[in-house]
């Protein structure tokens, strides 16, 4: 399932952006100490007791200001809390109660979305009497914080957690390949649904960004179940204009997390872009099964090296995903639309593709024989044993006697070794790498 979305709400300046940079571990959101500095989200992926979740920062409900700007940020907001699993409602204990307090609470109330309440800037956690005042707000009991100091943060957190929806659940048959299409505006995702599906189940518009949200399409292939979720087009983030766009890269990011297979479309008009780049890049980070798609190649005038020439330069341009297939096709047309099921399963077997351990030592002291491992003046680098721990994608941990002198050129020669004798076509490999003394590989 998607990771779990977290919310900071509340008014300005009680905080909110400096409790983000806490959490996430980094000073992302800039903190000033004038009120709706914040005026767009933030979002970034966070982890806490082996939860991962991506935390939004909003800017301040000011409901004492009025204008176009100060609509924008609270209908963002309205915006986020509609799609957050949970709430986190940001108040300044030193400040006390504030009415925009109470106003925005009621907001959140109506959103019946689990809440969790916490008082910042707290200076004295001896002292409860700061806090008395915010159990008015009716969101629940208030966890004393100082996101500046970084004090009780972990107690917030774990009643995060605590919140977050079950990780069982799923909303498909476990049989069900879930496919997202992701890519630029107006680089025909939904037009590629549509034939993919074979009939007009999304609505298609020449008007980049038709696509608000993420949306579900389960239907069944030759006994086959898949999901195909099509995606608002996400581009730059300076780029995007529009709080629903804003909003909607979120919900594309999500459907990255939630799917198996992911369709990276490209316009064979313009190429790859630096933006084609990052969209890509968080699949291939994500460790999902990818098919490179270059739609509208009816519009390409072609010779016999067309096809050749543009699959050189998009293999060096998105080098870091060599291994995904490419398929030309045109949506409008049909051409090669047949392909990219064809992808989908062939990909999505990749990427649950299992090795047995005698098989993969074997493998391994052969690439070693072949090239030996690295080292330093005084040490070479030792693989004492292999095995795989997991699929979606493979995972491999490799046991040596010193990880630090795991070259990354030494990683990318195992990758292609294994990749040569049994594939992994559509998938990342990911290697982990354990210390291991030689004493211990003899016992």
């Amino acid at each position: 399932m998607s990771k779990p979305v977290v919310a900071i709400v509340g008014r300005p300046n009680v905080g909110k952006s400096t409790l983000f940079n806490r959490i996430v571990g980094s000073r992302i959101a800039i903190v000033e100490d004038e009120p709706g500095v914040t005026r767009d989200r933030l979002y970034q992926d966070a982890e806490w007791s082996g939860r991962s979740f991506t935390l939004v920062d909003t800017g301040g409900l000011d409901f004492q200001e009025s204008g176009e700007i100060t609509r924008g940020v609270r209908r963002q907001i309205e915006l986020a809390i509609g799609d957050a699993d949970v709430i986190l409602f940001v108040t300044d204990a030193r400040a006390g109660l504030h009415p925009d307090d109470e106003d925005a609470a009621a907001i959140v109330r109506r959103s019946e979305k689990p809440v969790v309440l916490a008082a910042n800037k707290v200076e004295n956690f001896k002292s409860q009497s700061l806090q008395y005042d915010f159990y008015r707000l009716g969101l629940g009991e208030p966890i004393p914080v100082s996101a500046a100091e970084g004090l009780n943060t972990g107690d917030l957190l774990d009643q995060l957690v605590k919140l977050f929806p079950s990780e069982e659940e799923e909303e498909y048959p476990a049989d069900t390949v879930k496919i997202a299409v992701i890519g630029r505006p107006n680089v025909g995702k939904s037009s590629l649904v549509n034939a993919v599906l074979g009939e007009e189940r999304v609505i298609v518009s020449k008007i980049p960004g038709t696509t608000r949200d993420a949306i579900d399409t389960s239907f069944e292939k030759e006994n086959k179940n898949y999901v195909i979720i099509d995606t608002a087009g996400m581009r730059r983030k300076s780029k995007i204009e529009g709080t629903t766009e804003k909003y909607s890269t979120i919900r594309a990011l999500r459907a990255v997390d939630r799917s198996d297979v992911v369709l990276t479309v490209l316009d064979a008009n313009e190429g790859v872009t630096e933006q084609d780049k990052r969209i890509a890049g968080y699949a291939h980070e994500a460790g999902k099964a990818s098919v490179i798609v270059i739609n509208k190649w009816d519009l390409i005038k072609k010779d016999d090296r067309t096809m050749h020439r543009f699959s050189e330069k998009i293999r060096r341009q998105l080098a870091f995903m060599h291994y995904a297939p490419l398929v030309f096709v045109s949506a409008l047309t049909g051409q090669r639309v047949h392909r990219v099921l064809e992808l989908v399963d062939f990909v999505a077997e990749q990427h649950l593709l299992r090795i047995s351990t005698p098989k993969l030592n074997s493998l391994v002291k052969e690439a070693v024989l072949h090239n030996p491992p690295p080292g330093d003046k005084t040490k070479r680098l030792k693989i004492m044993y292999a095995t795989q721990s997991g699929v979606r994608p493979p995972k491999f941990i490799l046991f040596v006697n010193e990880p630090e002198l795991m070259h990354f050129s030494y990683r990318r020669y195992l990758e292609n070794q294994f990749r040569a004798a049994y594939g992994f076509e559509g998938t990342p490999v990911w290697f982990s790498l354990r210390r291991r003394s030689k004493e211990d590989s003899n016992q």
